[in-house]
């Protein structure tokens, strides 16, 4: 949490003061998520706050899914709720909205009560969920609007996707709601951000209030929440908003349907460039996932190549040099550019590395597997062993230090099935499993370019064609379109659900589109045993993506 900021000195006295705590909590942690949601209480008293509001499910962390499915940790999470209702009823002078699970007999919600001193807790049930979210494996809807009364406001709450249809603030406001303040767990993907703020720009316009956005910040998984608070007025104007991918308070003024920014710092944060916007969104993945897990810290087998180049730029921009660890590790088709080029970035960064030669593993396999193997020539089953290899050897490391491994490959490659089972796909995190290959050079250029005089990435590295380097001479293009053509595919087939008809007409060669969308078929073994990976578009691999493995529906252009 950001330290407390002086209010500013031209707001008139009286006013409600509202602070929106973009707060990231841990899911099940609940005694840290309590002190968490306590400590930004403390923050906002002293600035002057008569009511926090913190986001959806801040309680628990989210989203917790089976978990709600355990009696105990229900449970546990109501003596949470009791505990924060006497710490803030022992205060008298603040109140507080907060997100939590809610079991009243054998119906669970999600909910958001209302804890102000000298009244009973009234609480919200979350009435509308998206069809994608999976939250009616666990929630019933509610079905009432609550408008309470906060300092002499009547203030209607709304959860998440309650925002994106008309029905539960048109019912706030019919109410008596004058104004609107929304907890979100709503996690972040490449152009949500805009699409959230047009939906509750929507209902502000439709009813005539203004209204609070209180998302939650944190990597959880596969997700990344990038908080964004933000505050329009009744006509939809943005009035306040906090930085993405970080925790911080939002102090705001509400008098007489007039909400404004109580913080004489600039109001309204700038929105970021795609790039540096999925850039923090990795970052802050990494981070959590390493930090909420435990590992001590990460290492990566580094090629020399852009994918393990960029995997290594985002690990210490997230974790610090001191945690992070690469392995080198040459075969005889490495080539000696792709050595000096690792050696080179290894030490820009000032990262530990070591160098673990694969030749001897390759003997020995070959020797082991010669009987039954005779006669094959140097195909992709020689080939893999130089990956598996590698994954032995990163395994080995892992379990031996604690340390996570981070897998390298990106996007576009695990589309295709352009990755080894138990090789390169060995691992704990995936980062850029949600990256295509074309925004893997975009993020290089982008991470340069903060250090122009001393780059990161050695230009070498981005310039030179891309290669698995298992094979003499090899390219990724010997075996796939090019990149710009396959994301393009990838974009329109996977994400846009467009037929390969629709694709052909957009003016993608036919020959890889037909090949492309016989690759990702046969490839969906390989990606359901792959390692979590971070989201970043609105379709990734993981959670998103639900395509049986046993499935013989291949669309035909």
């Amino acid at each position: 949490m950001s330290p407390p900021l002086a209010p500013n000195p031209s707001s008139s006295a009286a006013p409600l003061k509202i602070a929106a705590a973009a707060i990231n909590p841990t899911l099940g942690d609940l005694p840290a998520n309590t002190r968490k949601i306590l400590a930004a209480v403390e923050t906002a008293r002293q600035l002057g706050a008569d009511v926090v509001v913190t986001p959806e499910l801040a309680l628990c962390g989210a989203p917790p899914e089976d978990l709600l499915l355990r009696p105990d940790f229900l449970a546990a999470c109501d003596q949470a709720m009791n505990d924060l209702a006497e710490a803030i009823e022992a205060l008298g002078d603040i109140s507080l909205i907060v997100g939590h699970p809610l079991q009243l007999g054998e119906t669970c919600y999600n909910a958001a009560t209302i804890l102000r001193p000298g009244h009973p807790p009234a609480v919200y049930k979350k009435m509308v969920f998206g069809k994608k979210s999976g939250e009616r494996r666990y929630f019933s809807c509610g079905e009432k609007p609550l408008v309470v009364d906060i300092g002499g406001v009547a203030c209607g709450i709304g959860i998440g996707e309650d925002i994106t249809t008309d029905s539960p603030a048109r019912l706030a406001r019919a109410a008596g709601a004058e104004l609107l303040l929304v907890l979100a767990a709503s996690s972040w993907h490449i152009g949500k951000p805009s699409a959230l703020l047009k939906a509750i720009t929507s209902r502000v316009q439709e009813n005539g209030f203004p209204a609070i956005y209180v998302n939650l910040v944190g990597g959880q998984d596969e997700l990344v929440f990038d908080g964004g608070v933000f505050a329009l007025d009744n006509s939809g104007r943005m009035v306040a908003r906090l930085p993405q991918f970080q925790e911080n308070l939002l102090l705001l003024d509400y008098r007489a349907n007039e909400l404004s920014a109580a913080i004489s710092y600039p109001a309204i944060a700038p929105e970021l460039g795609m790039e540096e916007e999925v850039w923090r969104a990795l970052t802050l993945g990494i981070r959590d996932y390493v930090e909420k897990n435990r590992f001590p810290g990460v290492l990566l087998g580094f090629s020399g190549g852009m994918d393990s180049a960029l995997v290594l730029a985002l690990a210490v921009d997230a974790l610090g040099k001191e945690r992070v660890r690469t392995v080198i590790m040459p075969s005889p088709y490495t080539a000696q550019m792709s050595l000096d080029d690792a050696r080179a970035m290894a030490e820009i960064l000032g990262v530990r590395h070591e160098e673990i030669g694969i030749e001897p593993i390759m003997h020995t396999f070959a020797d082991l597997l010669a009987p039954y193997l005779s006669g094959a020539s140097e195909d992709t089953s020689r080939e893999n062993i130089q990956a598996r290899g590698r994954g032995m050897i990163l395994m080995a490391l892992s379990n031996k230090t604690g340390e996570l491994v981070l897998t390298t490959g990106n996007k576009s490659e695990m589309a295709v099935g352009y990755c080894t089972l138990y090789g390169d796909m060995a691992g704990g995190l995936a980062v850029l499993m949600d990256v295509p290959k074309t925004l893997v050079y975009r993020l290089a250029r982008y991470r340069n370019g903060k250090e122009p005089d001393n780059p990161p990435i050695p230009e070498n590295i981005i310039l030179r064609p891309p290669s698995a380097e298992l094979k003499p001479g090899q390219t990724d293009q010997d075996s796939l379109p090019p990149y710009e053509i396959l994301d393009a595919i990838i974009k329109g087939y996977l994400e846009d659900n467009k037929s390969a008809t629709e694709l052909i007409a957009q003016g993608l060669p036919e020959a890889d589109v037909r090949r492309a969308i016989r690759l990702f078929h046969l490839a969906e073994y390989k990606r359901r045993q792959a390692p979590v990976g971070i989201l970043v578009t609105a379709r990734g691999f993981g959670r998103n993506w639900r395509y049986p493995i046993t499935n013989r529906y291949l669309p035909q252009p």
